[in-house]
């Protein structure tokens, strides 16, 4: 089988916003969700700014009751509430534990998760193993650091009784999950599918990072100047956390139902470049980055001219050259016909996990509202990126007719995903 798969609902949890519709705000006034954390002056980070959610708490105690609470940690917060706000998006309501026993064995979940878990490992865990005081872990901790705790928990929140799994694919896990459940969909093995990625607030996910040298540490008294792809002043990336979920469905379903369809999942890939022709465990293989992009747009069917906007990986870092140098080639663009490209991570930083699944979200907001958002604190463009800069987006851009989006995610590990999502007409084409 081979069916069309749209998006009927979302959910997001990012750093500059908490909901779709302020996040659309957020996005389209170049809202920065980058602050300084007091905590990392204390640990003595290099880096010491961050993009965590606010007022997530507020939010779950008002939709989950004390004993989900107790299970939770940032991860599964974060995941769960844009779980259930995509659930709700799509127009379903939420199952009532103690009245219905009906499962939805139609409906399943891929939310993917990089490093999530690692606060109650090393917050709880660990210091309680050492200390000998095993007996006092409570009864949710294995819930809580398993990696496929998140999807599990979503799963009894919304009664799923299809495919149930976590994802973990380094930086490509949330747009992966997305590449997984289309091609759940489109097999005809499910309706429709929660995708996306989570990742938690914490010092101890953040900590590798920042002893590889990898994150920016020269903005730490200018928090919402630090996260800059695509700039020539660019010095690593701001790490993100927060969660973004899509709900996919057939588009047999969707119209039977009579759903709103913000778009359609028009063609996806997932590769490696198996650490060959430069690429390694910290950097991508060229060749396999530019193959992920062709195998999408095959995928989609389409001509790679039909593409309005890239909204890329880009995390500010060395690699954002070298991706829009793929981008080209991949594409056949030259940079008088390139696209628009943006990086979503200049407001958001990098949310690791749940990055491509956040981005997702951003892509979707972007064609349903007809705009493209800045990409803020690249002024200076990056010089080997200077013959494309009249394609980036210095602030926001009004677009009513943008019709097609192109993400990426390329994953530590040397592992790629691609995707292509067209703004739903009511004729459908």
């Amino acid at each position: 089988m081979s069916r069309r798969v749209v998006i009927t609902g979302m959910g997001v949890v990012a750093p500059n916003a908490v909901g779709l519709d302020a996040y659309a705000e957020a996005l389209r006034g170049g809202v920065s969700g980058i602050r300084h954390f007091p905590l990392l002056d204390e640990l003595k980070f290099g880096c010491r700014v961050g993009g965590i959610p606010q007022g997530v708490d507020e939010v779950a105690e008002g939709m989950f009751d004390e004993e989900e609470l107790l299970a939770m940690n940032s991860s599964h917060r974060y995941g769960c509430i844009a779980a259930v706000d995509a659930w709700t998006d799509a127009g379903f309501d939420r199952p009532d534990h103690a009245d219905d026993d009906a499962v939805s064995w139609e409906a399943g979940a891929v939310i993917g998760t990089g490093i999530g878990g690692l606060d109650t490992t090393g917050e709880k865990l660990v210091p309680m193993v050492d200390a000998g005081r095993v007996r006092r872990l409570g009864s949710t901790i294995v819930e809580q650091v398993m990696g496929s705790g998140v999807s599990a928990r979503v799963s009894g929140l919304l009664a799923l009784g299809n495919q149930v799994t976590s994802n973990s694919s380094a930086c490509s896990t949330g747009a992966e999950a997305v590449v997984e459940g289309y091609h759940r969909i489109q097999e005809g093995r499910a309706e429709r599918m929660l995708c996306g990625g989570t990742e938690g607030s914490s010092q101890y996910a953040w900590a590798g990072f920042d002893s590889m040298r990898v994150l920016c540490r020269k903005f730490n008294d200018e928090p919402e100047k630090a996260s800059r792809p695509l700039s020539a002043s660019a010095a690593g990336f701001v790490p993100g956390s927060g969660a973004g979920i899509l709900h996919l469905e057939s588009l047999e379903s969707a119209v039977a139902r009579g759903a709103r369809i913000y778009a359609e999942v028009l063609g996806g890939a997932l590769n490696s470049g198996g650490h060959r022709s430069g690429g390694s465990m910290t950097a991508p293989n060229p060749l396999g980055v530019q193959r992920c992009i062709r195998q999408t747009v095959e995928d989609a069917g389409i001509d790679p001219q039909e593409i309005d906007v890239i909204n890329g990986h880009l995390t500010a870092t060395g690699a954002d050259p070298r991706e829009v140098s793929s981008w080209a080639t991949a594409l056949g663009r030259t940079p008088d016909t390139f696209p628009l490209i943006n990086s979503t991570k200049s407001m958001i930083g990098h949310g690791l996990g749940a990055a491509g699944a956040l981005e997702s979200v951003a892509c979707i907001l972007m064609l349903r509202d007809g705009f493209v958002h800045a990409s803020i604190n690249c002024e200076d463009v990056h010089p080997e990126i200077e013959p494309f800069a009249a394609s980036i987006p210095h602030e926001t851009r009004e677009m009513p007719g943008l019709r097609t989006i192109i993400k990426a995610g390329f994953g530590f590990g040397d592992v790629n995903v691609c995707i292509i999502f067209r703004k739903w007409s009511v004729q459908g084409d």
